[in-house]
């Protein structure tokens, strides 16, 4: 993590994860996400209120995660989401390197634009593996709702990410935010492509349908939401992918790397006939 950011967020009062859980259970919520860099995100986090907490694992407050996220060949969890489909899926397993847990995570699009996250505990050694028996079940039946469980069995692993990430917990409970730093990316879906963003840090507010103390905070300082997926994002900066969702966030912190493709006619076509 950048120093700055570092010590900033380790004047905070520490919070272990079982209270963080018991105070704050926030798998349905509405999530706000901003993209800035790491002087920024200092010069709002320094503003907190003192009763913000930090969470703190094994005596370290940033905690470093590896994620690998699941998808279909003709990339239809990509589609969905780029082409801004009302019923949408994501899968994907994530390990916490500071525990060694490991989850097989759904997240789906619910009522109003709620994000509803489902989990379930698997080994250290199914993390990243091709979805199987067990799994691929329980993946099926939380992706059912959505009208496309049908998927599932085609689904694979495509993009492989990691990230230090800390987690606050605002006072009163009142939800969650959480800083993501030493962002890097490497595609399962070829010859193992790399992005990496040392640079930027992605602020992700968890609350109820009420902004939280943090958005107002970033608000104040010039910040706006953006259009970012860890995942989404990595892949249009990786592959031609239709993108026009996140061409402003490609655009300004991947200038490098791709010019985000306009949202061509046949992938519209193609995203009415898959019935989203």
């Amino acid at each position: 993590m950048n120093a700055t950011l570092n010590a900033t967020l380790a004047d905070l009062e520490t919070i272990g994860l079982d209270d963080l859980n018991e105070r704050a259970a926030m798998l349905t919520r509405v999530d706000r996400k901003y993209a800035l860099d790491a002087a920024t995100a200092s010069s709002v986090l320094s503003r907190l209120p003192e009763d913000t907490r930090v969470l703190q694992i094994a005596g370290q407050v940033s905690q470093c995660y590896a994620s690998t996220y699941y998808d279909t060949p003709d990339m239809d969890s990509y589609l969905l989401t780029a082409l801004k489909r009302r019923r949408r899926f994501k899968v994907r397993a994530r390990t916490y390197l500071s525990t060694g847990a490991s989850f097989l995570e759904v997240k789906t699009r619910g009522p109003r634009g709620l994000t509803v996250k489902k989990r379930m505990s698997i080994s250290w050694d199914e993390a990243g593996a091709p979805l199987a028996g067990e799994r691929r079940s329980w993946v099926a039946g939380k992706v059912e709702h959505t009208g496309y469980a049908h998927l599932v069995p085609a689904l694979e692993p495509i993009l492989a990410g990691s990230y230090e990430r800390n987690t606050l917990l605002l006072p009163g409970g009142a939800g969650r935010a959480t800083v993501d730093t030493g962002l890097t990316w490497r595609s399962l879906r070829t010859d193992g492509t790399e992005v990496a963003r040392p640079d930027l840090v992605i602020i992700e507010t968890k609350s109820g349908a009420t902004p939280s103390v943090v958005d107002h905070l970033l608000w104040e300082g010039g910040v706006r939401p953006v259009k970012i997926s860890k995942y989404g994002t990595a892949m249009a900066a990786m592959h031609d992918l239709p993108a026009n969702k996140w061409n402003r966030t490609l655009r300004r912190y991947f200038p490098e790397y791709v010019e985000a493709p306009e949202l061509a006619r046949e992938a519209r076509t193609i995203g009415h006939e898959r019935g989203a």
